[in-house]
């Protein structure tokens, strides 16, 4: 199918979520969740990303994964920050998202989205593709406390496909998990 045909049965797939008669659904369909989760092909990231800010600037407000990502290791500083990355290679969620009281990359997503919510905007993840590698699991942000008590639903575009067997791989590689979201694919 076409960018053309797809996106704009995928968008009015999301408008109808938005609307304020059918948000309820999204907890129905999504176990208690309160998210979208909007797959679309990799190959094809800046044109929905386009098209979301496109359609959504109105009402919505944008955490670009990335450049959280690249603040986090920043502030660290890069050796400091490759150092700490090679001792817990194996373990890359104590890098990512820890349980320690430290403001890790996890804890930035999930206020960033907190101030969004608090300002009465719909929260929008960009540049999710980011995470893979980080430990940090799509379902791990759907269901986090404040997420499910969001006003809005959270929206998450998520570079993905659904393969023959209709299981959802991130980015194409992934297995990902649909629990706690309604998805548009």
């Amino acid at each position: 199918m076409s960018f053309t045909i797809e996106h704009k049965k995928k968008f009015d797939d999301l408008k109808f979520y938005l609307d304020a008669n059918n948000k309820n659904q999204i907890r129905l369909k999504g176990n208690g969740g309160n998210s979208i989760l909007f797959a679309y092909p990799p190959a094809e990231e800046n044109l929905y990303l386009q098209e979301a800010v496109n359609r959504l600037s109105d009402v919505a407000a944008f955490v670009e994964v990335n450049h959280l990502f690249t603040r986090y290791i920043d502030e660290i500083g890069w050796e400091d920050f490759k150092a700490y990355y090679q001792d817990f290679s194996s373990t890359p969620n104590i890098v990512f998202k820890s349980d320690n009281e430290d403001q890790d990359l996890f804890d930035r997503i999930i206020m960033a989205l907190q101030s969004i919510d608090e300002k009465g905007r719909i929260p929008v993840l960009l540049r999710t593709g980011c995470l893979y590698g980080t430990g940090i699991e799509n379902v791990m942000i759907m269901e986090h406390k404040a997420v499910i008590n969001f006003k809005s639903p959270l929206i998450i575009f998520y570079p993905s496909i659904i393969d023959n067997n209709h299981n959802l791989k991130f980015l194409g590689i992934k297995p990902a998990s649909k629990y706690r979201c309604v998805l548009i694919d």
